[in-house]
């Protein structure tokens, strides 16, 4: 297990300017037809997340919507695989992934995070490096018994015997949003359903046109 880090939100660098680029979010969201935003997926593991951040990102992408997914287990064989599952680890984890979804923000680009990211406070932090209406939390809410039912990487199992330590849900928490700005019950609705409804809320919070 890697040790946590600590003190991850201090910098260590010294002597270092912003520069602004020479071509604005704004620029890109006119040239483009549609503005960027942050989809944030959260839920269990099994609960659909990255199901349905790829397959709004193809209904996306057939509108001619600029988008990127950053998945999970993705991220975890590049930019995050020098950490574990502890808590500072998952902290730092969440804390890498708000500050390339806001990069994407900025490059005009409409980017699916599917994280389990299982606490309040870290993807609070996320939410707060952009403005309102920059982040969506969608809350994937299938509970435990569909996740554990599904399991489709064998997890739930290997937890509930032990060959897995602080796995969400079973040996470590999971603390459920409290006002999200979208909830769907991933483990009964179809997922067209689903994409229908986040696709919904991007053309009401005019980030995308409605055809």
């Amino acid at each position: 297990m890697n040790q946590p880090l600590e003190e991850t939100s201090t910098p260590k660098a010294t002597n270092i300017v912003w520069h602004e680029t020479s071509v604005t979010r704004e620029a890109r969201a006119e040239k483009r037809n549609h503005k960027s935003a942050i989809l944030w997926f959260t839920g269990l593991s099994g609960s659909g997340k990255s199901t349905l951040a790829n397959a709004v990102n193809s209904a996306l992408f057939h509108r001619g919507i600029e988008t990127y997914v950053l998945d999970g287990d993705n991220i975890r064989h590049g930019l995050c695989k020098d950490l574990g599952f502890s808590d500072n680890d998952r902290t730092e984890n969440i804390r890498r992934i708000g500050e390339v979804a806001k990069l994407f923000l900025d490059a005009g680009v409409i980017v699916l995070t599917a994280f389990v990211s299982p606490f309040k406070a870290d993807r609070d932090t996320a939410r707060s490096l952009v403005s309102k209406n920059d982040f969506i939390e969608i809350f994937c809410a299938a509970n435990l018994n569909v996740c554990e039912e599904r399991d489709t990487k064998g997890l739930y199992a290997k937890a509930r015997s032990g060959e897995i330590n602080e796995f969400t849900g079973i040996s470590s928490p999971y603390e459920e949003p409290i006002d999200p700005e979208i909830i769907i019950d991933t483990g009964a609705e179809e997922l067209d359903t689903c994409v229908e409804i986040i696709l919904e809320k991007l053309i009401n919070l005019k980030i995308i046109p409605c055809n």
